[in-house]
């Protein structure tokens, strides 16, 4: 499968978790919620590492490497304690395209810090994506 089929998949179940965190969140502590979801997601991600990953993958990343992971993990886990504690608080069909102008800040990111081109198309698509997420928010 090539990226765009990945992609789909991870909007797929992006979706699917909104839902079901919206049910599951409900009458629980937010922070309760994340840790629960985060250790299922922690042992889950192991198994499938441990199971599809070549024997040769299981070794230590260098330092640079190591250090952006776990950099990324802090903010997925911050990313994830606000997304709950405003799914416990909003509506999920308001919540989700809030949290996805992410996608945008990504846009504008990766052409600061990547050096990613920033073209005409991304940036329209980025006004489109932040457009529609205010009309849901407001609508």
């Amino acid at each position: 499968m090539n990226w765009i089929v990945w992609a789909l998949l991870s909007a797929l179940f992006a979706a699917a978790t909104a839902i079901l965190a919206k049910v599951g969140v409900e009458g629980v502590d937010a922070n309760i919620a994340t840790a629960v979801r985060t250790s299922v997601i922690v042992i889950f991600t192991w198994l499938v590492a441990y199971l599809f990953s070549p024997s040769t993958a299981f070794a230590v990343p260098a330092r640079k490497a190591l250090l952006f992971l776990v950099l990324s993990g802090l903010a997925t886990g911050l990313s994830w304690l606000c997304y709950f504690r405003a799914l416990q608080i909003g509506p999920a069909s308001r919540v989700a395209p809030i949290d996805k102008l992410s996608v945008v800040l990504v846009i504008v990111f990766a052409a600061l810090f990547l050096g990613e081109n920033l073209t005409w198309g991304k940036g329209v698509g980025g006004l489109l994506i932040a457009a529609g997420a205010i009309a849901v928010t407001l609508g």
